[in-house]
């Protein structure tokens, strides 16, 4: 317990207050004599400088930099947004400041965003790496400032040094195979539905794919499911057909947009089929009320924000050693256990 005071310490070793304060932070000429006369009682007794009353002594600003895709029409990334705000309310009473810098959905705006955020002076930086490529060597170039990074959404890397909040997308995927195999005894057609987006050609995209397909080879005794695939774009309702569901038994949807699979098997009413996707959209979970999604992995993107913050303020602003990864835990929800969070 670090109940000893510089005061005290002074006091022990015989020193003025000052001799003291100069030496735990490492400035000033002070005798050799007299500085290990105090590390040696700060090692005895031990003493922790009350870094959050020194900051707030200095009135210290901590600037971070937030570096997201636009959200206004998104609900996931808008459920990150309140997320990080949430923990800035928390924090900003201690110097933390936030500066945004959001891209729209393509590689122009990401890189263009690349250049505004590598100008930019700030302590720290929440980044979720959606281009993996570009975001790859974004962060080469970034390492260059030698300040705490934290990844959010997508894990690019896993031996990076950087830190990262979210899930073990490989592990979702595989969850999902686990998922589709459930009380199933027969002949079952699974169609992995990828609805894409430009940016989707991602990591945390291909790793659940990954690792539905890894639950399989993991399991030889399941040798009656087969597999198809198919890919439309994000907006394309219609671009699908009933072709595309011919002897279908079970749906993959790798990513949050489940609804617009079950949207189509409603309008043309095909039933029993199993669907398995991502995240508690509101239409999402539409869908999983009528019956028609069975399962959605529910990646509790709020607590990433929150949790992305609250890394970098520890890291930072306390100089707290913090685990690198923090997985959030896989999440399984079913119309029976649903719970819709109270404002």
């Amino acid at each position: 317990m670090n109940i000893i005071t510089i005061k005290k310490i002074a006091e022990l070793a015989g020193v003025s207050m000052g001799t003291v304060d100069r030496i735990i932070h490492n400035r000033g000429q002070v005798a050799q004599e007299n500085v290990d006369k105090v590390n040696a009682i700060i090692e005895k007794y031990g003493y922790k400088r009350n870094i959050l009353a020194s900051n707030l002594a200095l009135n210290k600003k901590f600037r971070f930099a937030v570096f997201l895709p636009q959200y206004e029409k998104l609900e996931y990334w808008k459920s990150q947004i309140i997320g990080i705000e949430k923990a800035v309310l928390e924090f900003s009473k201690f110097g933390v400041v936030l500066d945004y810098f959001f891209y729209d959905f393509n590689e122009v705006s990401f890189k263009k965003t690349v250049q505004k955020v590598l100008e930019f002076d700030c302590d720290a930086l929440l980044f979720a790496p959606i281009f993996h490529e570009e975001s790859i060597h974004f962060l080469q170039e970034y390492e260059k400032r030698n300040i705490p990074v934290v990844m959010i959404d997508s894990n690019i890397d896993s031996e990076s040094k950087h830190a990262y909040v979210g899930q073990d997308a490989f592990q979702s995927g595989y969850l999902a195979g686990r998922l589709s195999s459930f009380a199933v005894k027969n002949k079952r057609h699974i169609l992995i539905c990828k609805i894409t987006r430009e940016i989707e050609s991602t990591s945390v995209y291909l790793q659940r794919i990954d690792g539905f397909y890894s639950f399989f080879k993991d399991h030889e005794e399941l040798t009656n499911f087969k597999f198809s695939e198919i890919t439309i774009k994000d907006s394309g309702f219609d671009q699908l057909t009933l072709d595309m569901f011919s002897g279908i038994n079970s749906i993959f949807v790798p990513n949050s947009r489940a609804y617009i699979v079950a949207g189509f098997l409603e309008k043309n009413n095909i039933k029993g089929v199993r669907i398995i996707g991502y995240d508690l959209l509101k239409e999402n979970i539409e869908y999983l009320n009528k019956g028609i999604i069975d399962f959605l992995i529910n990646q509790r993107p709020e607590d990433q924000g929150y949790m992305g913050i609250t890394y970098l303020y520890k890291k930072l602003v306390l100089q707290e050693e913090t685990e690198k990864t923090h997985y959030i835990p896989l999440e399984i929800i079913l119309k029976e256990n649903y719970s819709p969070a109270k404002n």
